[in-house]
């Protein structure tokens, strides 16, 4: 399955900002031109809609003639202003001519080589909109001067015509700058409005299943995410509430084991010397060994500041002494090499203790029945339990620190033990490695801070 790529919200408001911002600066000068158009503003102040028909429906004939080519626009002049007239001429000497302008405009007609252009009209001042204009104008003839009334309106036709190119140049350009504002400014209101949001996702990458109660800070969160934030909140209290309850289960539950698992021991001791009374006895010691394990579970939660100077060396020392006639019971030979006769660490150590317990007692069943499980201690903090039996593969070396895992299915499993082992060490600030030994077997090597 593949997953889709998250998109950035900072890129996506920018890019949807800056569109509603092109929309509404559109919509906004279509509105005004609408308006000024149903107002009537607009005709009542334009003063080339005779000119701008006649630039358009100009054109040349073969033999170089100026003549006018009818079109909607053109008809609808002619019958909107019955005296229409209009003078228009190219460089070339070409001229197209008609009605009669009026007499006080006639003077301007001799004079046209010398106007280039134009308002002409009969009040003193500045008329709105004039009489008459003479103005040089690019139509499909070329560039001809066209002279001519001020009496057509507006074309609607024409106003929407010119929309792409004030879009071009009007619109476009204007909303390039507010898009280019808002590209700079969005991050930097995304990157403050979501700032609480980073604090939280701190917070929750923090979270950790042995420092309970965390809950993610609701200061400064945006009240859209705050339900999301909540959620996760009461999420996280449902979880504290049922680890609190699987903790109190197994502790119930490893207090209750102690007493019949006691009577049973008891009562097996009681019996006669026979293989199958040690086969019992074995079992009943690996059922022994998981209540401890699970009353060790809890006492992960103790914490580092508790923790004092541990001596390793006599430790594991007491240890051995502890499951030596369990080995040798077994069919095991013991050896126990500290490099020092003391080494150091901080640490619990009753937990550290029920570690290396419990490594050498997976030796003890896993070992094969036969040769020599060695304790070893190396300098600067390092114990290691090996045995010569088959070893762990390295494709397993990471699966059997999982609680019950069984390497073979015959095998009876390490229960809790390896796994404890694993987050004692964690708890420790160390760790637990699976080498291979030196003469065959496997090496559980504990790696203590320094």
């Amino acid at each position: 399955m593949n997953l889709r790529r998250p998109r950035s919200l900072k890129w996506s408001l920018v890019l949807r900002i800056a569109i509603l911002q092109c929309v509404m600066l559109t919509l906004i000068i279509v509105v005004i031109i609408g308006a000024m158009l149903a107002t009537g503003l607009i005709p009542h102040d334009y003063e080339d809609g005779t000119m701008d028909v006649l630039a358009d429906a100009v054109t040349r004939e073969a033999n170089g003639a100026l003549v006018l080519k009818e079109n909607s626009d053109l008809t609808k002049l002619r019958s909107e202003v019955p005296d229409l007239w209009f003078i228009i001429r190219d460089k070339q000497g070409h001229r197209l001519r008609e009605g009669t302008a009026p007499v006080a405009y006639q003077p301007f007609v001799g004079l046209l080589d010398n106007i280039s252009d134009a308002r002409i009209d009969l009040a003193i001042g500045e008329a709105a909109p004039p009489g008459g204009k003479i103005r040089w104008t690019d139509t499909a003839a070329g560039n001809v001067q066209i002279m001519c009334g001020t009496k057509g309106g507006l074309s609607l036709l024409r106003v929407l015509g010119q929309a792409p190119e004030l879009f071009l140049r009007g619109i476009l350009p204007l909303a390039g700058l507010m898009a280019l504002a808002t590209l700079f400014v969005t991050p930097w209101v995304v990157r403050g409005a979501l700032s609480s949001l980073g604090r939280a996702a701190t917070a929750a990458g923090q979270i950790d299943i042995d420092k309970r109660g965390a809950q993610l800070p609701l200061d400064g969160v945006p009240k859209e995410v705050t339900p999301l934030v909540d959620a996760v909140n009461a999420a996280l209290s449902r979880l504290d509430a049922g680890y609190a309850r699987h903790k109190r289960f197994l502790t119930d539950a490893a207090h209750e084991l102690r007493t019949p698992v006691a009577i049973l021991n008891t009562r097996l001791a009681a019996l006669p010397a026979t293989p199958e009374r040690a086969r019992l006895l074995q079992d009943a010691a690996r059922l022994s060994t998981l209540a401890d394990q699970l009353l060790d579970l809890q006492r992960l939660d103790r914490q580092a500041e508790h923790f004092g100077p541990v001596d390793l060396v006599l430790l594991a020392r007491n240890v051995v002494v502890d499951l030596a006639p369990m080995a040798f019971a077994a069919g095991y030979e013991m050896a126990f090499e500290p490099a020092k006769e003391t080494l150091v660490v901080r640490g619990d150590r009753t937990a550290i203790e029920r570690a290396v317990t419990n490594l050498v007692q997976n030796a003890i069943d896993h070992g094969g029945k036969a040769g020599r499980i060695t304790i070893s201690l190396i300098t600067p903090a390092v114990i290691e339990v090996l045995d010569e039996g088959d070893g762990v593969p390295t494709s397993e070396r990471e699966r059997i620190f999982e609680p019950f895992y069984r390497l073979h299915p015959q095998d009876h499993g390490a229960g809790l033990g390896l796994n404890l082992v694993r987050d004692l060490m964690q708890l420790h600030g160390g760790k637990i490695e699976v080498l291979d030994g030196k003469a065959g077997g496997a090496c559980f090597r504990m790696i203590f801070p320094a």
